[in-house]
């Protein structure tokens, strides 16, 4: 099964790849739509998303950047297998343009914060919610260091949600872990080129 996705992986281009992210959000926001419309009120759950908590700043960005530090400290000390994802992360971001990588981190981060901690968090619990939501990001299922990974992740990302009852605070945390991961996979991908390029210059 692994080795089947890593081919229709490796059989998809970049463009493609970009648009199946995309066309997979906007599953992601008709679901969230369709289920606020049975599941809410006036769609309940989007009524406490406040961007002007100061708890963005002191409890999102600074989460966001500690699972960053934490994650690249991780990839520089263990084995590359335990970060192999098919290649998938690395061909989405290596050759976006920082606006783009934001823009990609943004549209991440409102849908998949909408739906698993606005609205299956809500109804369900943390556990359930953070389960569904590993279960979703299927290219880890294969590989146990990056499920457990991402499991450990929606734990935290959903302890945050209950903690502050802010989506705003989850969706800047998450946007700040796939911004910043999205900058080091463009920026370590242009050092690599530019080391294995460099004797062949000189």
């Amino acid at each position: 099964m692994k080795n089947k996705y890593h081919e229709i992986i490796k059989a998809l281009t970049d463009k493609e790849l970009l648009v199946h992210l995309y066309l997979t959000q906007i599953i992601l926001l008709v679901i969230t739509f369709i289920l606020g419309v049975l599941l809410f009120d006036h769609f309940s759950f989007i009524q406490g998303i406040d961007f002007s908590d100061h708890r963005i700043w002191l409890i999102g960005v600074p989460a966001g950047v500690t699972v960053v530090i934490v994650d690249i400290l991780l990839m520089k000390k263990l084995p590359a297998s335990f970060y192999d994802d098919g290649g998938l992360n690395d061909r989405i971001f290596k050759n976006r343009s920082v606006i783009h990588i934001a823009w990609i981190a943004a549209i991440v981060a409102l849908s998949e914060e909408l739906l698993f901690r606005g609205v299956i968090q809500t109804k369900v619990g943390l556990i359930l919610a953070s389960l569904i939501f590993a279960v979703i990001h299927y290219r880890y299922l294969f590989n146990w260091f990056l499920f457990s990974n991402i499991v450990i992740l929606s734990f935290f990302i959903g302890f945050i949600y209950d903690w502050t009852n802010n989506l705003a605070v989850t969706m800047i945390m998450h946007f700040t872990i796939d911004f910043l991961l999205g900058l080091y996979i463009k920026y370590k991908h242009s050092i690599d080129v530019n080391e294995e390029e460099g004797p062949l210059n000189e």
